[in-house]
């Protein structure tokens, strides 16, 4: 028999490698290479038990085929022999049933019935099977000198290693998960002081319905708004009332996806996948299994990716670039888009069936002139939130101010509010000692309201942009040019304003005016001031008088 000290060695590098911190790949590879100094094999595998099937993990001396196959009890009875013995099991050289490996040796590929020894140890943790052992010769009598405690004794160690392996494996796995979580759970916390609906207008109060309504069942959910109503908010408040409120709510800016990443970001990668795919990772969906998994900007999700997203709605399946796996994962979907997905549709940049997918309950958030009631309470919420992070004493709203801001059209809705209130309470603050209270007035707003900004028209289909004034507001081809002329001279007035602020004024004067004189038809516009249509719209949006690109 063969037990000498170099079988103890042996088995004493495979007890020292379990607590190595090498990848489980790595380990398997180097346990067979350890047991093949005491069991002079041509070929094993070491493979892991998936229900009443062996999947093969690490092997040496077969060819890779044999890694990519699966083999069942049902169709392979020396595995099902092998797992169901209590020691290791020995097969006659001229044993009837057919070897699994026949074929697949690198030292003999192709041929079939020349394995001559065969030998398997079930591994156990616990009395619980976890894999197999396996290893085949072509000489008949190769492993009749090996002492049946050293296979039992390295079986153990085998059985061992491969569970802590796949613990390990599995611990780090969920690190990763946990840091991805954690990366959007920072973002929730940069979030948490303005993450909350302010308002008691009807249409407030009949949307905090609608999201009771829907949170408590699975229902994928469809956001819908202009650019700054707040709809993240609304995703986030569904979440918070659903069954899934302690698990992660994963955000995704779909627009901020390459067309060449999105669906590695969204599915998840294995190795090698692509260039730069230096290790497997998870996406999104996997992050989010059993959470929340919200797709901001659905509406710019490249048309490439989107057969695979519906796919997933659809089976609740995903699969990995790279990888031919399937997996399963429990993930509540909740989009948001401010573009008009049915127009879209029409233009072969959505695909009308995903759209139906994402669409069961839609959730259409208000506009900030729609529910202006609120506009008094926001003004107050996001002057205290101004205070505490400017580290101001009291800072209140005049009732001109109120009154100045009650009757803005508010283009960019909610976070446009947000962003003239800081401004105008830290230029504010400048002229009031420290501690003292901040009064804004209508005079501090000039400045900021002074700019009127035209709506894209959202039923046109063009190339050419229709504008058209935000609905309730003056007509702006006869109150546009006396406000911008007033505004214009209030900016300049100080004695330190420069020649470069009063040819600002003055140009923005002159194209608002054009602009008004010519509303919808931004072509006659340029050509009323000798300049290129193109040109006049870069330099209107970067005077303020166009939206930002996006919005």
């Amino acid at each position: 028999m063969l037990c000498n000290m170099d079988a103890f060695d042996t088995l004493a590098a495979i007890a020292a490698d379990i607590t190595t911190t090498t990848s489980l790949q790595d380990r398997n590879q180097r346990l067979l290479a350890a047991l093949r100094r005491v069991i002079p094999f041509d070929a094993a595998a070491l493979s892991r038990l998936d229900g009443d099937t062996l999947n093969p993990v690490a092997s040496f001396g077969l060819s890779p085929a044999a890694l990519g196959r699966r083999y069942a009890f049902s169709e392979h009875p020396r595995l099902e022999i092998i797992c169901r013995a209590t020691e290791p099991v020995r097969f006659p050289s001229d044993s009837a049933l057919p070897d699994p490996f026949d074929g697949l040796l690198l030292d003999d590929l192709g041929a079939t019935r020349r394995i001559h020894a065969c030998l398997g140890c079930a591994l156990r943790v616990h009395g619980d099977l976890v894999g197999a052992l396996t290893a085949d010769a072509l000489d008949p009598a190769a492993f009749d000198r090996i002492d049946t405690r050293l296979l039992a004794a390295a079986a153990a160690l085998a059985g061992a290693e491969m569970r802590t392996g796949q613990l390990i494996d599995a611990l780090k796995r969920a690190a990763d998960k946990q840091g991805l979580i954690a990366k959007d759970l920072m973002r929730d916390s940069l979030l948490a002081p303005g993450a909350q609906m302010i308002g008691t207008s009807p249409q407030i109060a009949r949307l905090r319905l609608e999201i009771d309504l829907v949170a408590v069942s699975d229902l994928t959910v469809l956001i819908t708004g202009e650019t700054g109503v707040g709809k993240e908010l609304v995703a986030r408040a569904v979440h918070g009332a659903s069954r899934r409120h302690d698990q992660p709510l994963i955000y995704v800016n779909c627009a901020a996806l390459p067309e060449t990443l999105a669906e590695s970001e969204l599915f998840g990668h294995v190795r090698g996948a692509f260039t730069g795919a230096a290790s497997d990772r998870p996406g999104k969906f996997e992050v989010a299994d059993n959470g929340t998994l919200f797709l901001d900007e659905i509406g710019e999700l490249p048309i490439s990716v989107q057969p695979k997203l519906l796919r997933a709605l659809q089976e609740g399946e995903i699969q990995r670039v790279g990888s031919d796996k399937t997996l399963s994962v429990d993930v509540r979907l909740i989009a948001a888009t401010n573009r008009n997905l049915a127009r879209e549709i029409g233009e072969g940049k959505f695909r009308a069936d995903l759209f139906h997918r994402l669409n069961v309950y839609p959730l259409a958030v208000p506009r900030l002139v729609d529910r202006r009631s609120d506009i008094p309470m926001l003004v107050g919420y996001f002057c205290d939130v101004a205070r505490r992070k400017l580290g101001l004493g009291p800072v209140r709203p005049a009732a001109d101010a109120l009154d100045s801001l009650a009757t803005y059209p508010w283009p960019g809705n909610v976070r446009e509010l947000e962003n003239v209130i800081f401004r105008v309470v830290l230029k504010a603050s400048a002229s009031v000692p420290r501690g003292e209270p901040v009064i804004l007035t209508a005079s501090h707003l000039r400045p900021e309201l002074a700019t009127p900004i035209l709506r894209p028209d959202p039923g046109r289909t063009g190339t050419e942009p229709i504008l058209r004034p935000d609905p309730g507001t003056p007509d702006l081809r006869t109150g546009m040019a006396g406000r911008m002329e007033t505004a214009g001279t209030e900016e300049t007035a100080g004695t330190d304003a420069t020649l470069r602020d009063h040819l600002r004024s003055e140009q923005r004067r002159y194209i608002a005016k054009a602009i008004a004189d010519h509303p919808g038809n931004l072509a006659a516009a340029a050509r009323s001031l000798g300049m290129d249509r193109g040109n006049l719209h870069h330099l209107a949006r970067r005077l303020g008088l166009l939206p930002a690109k996006g919005q």
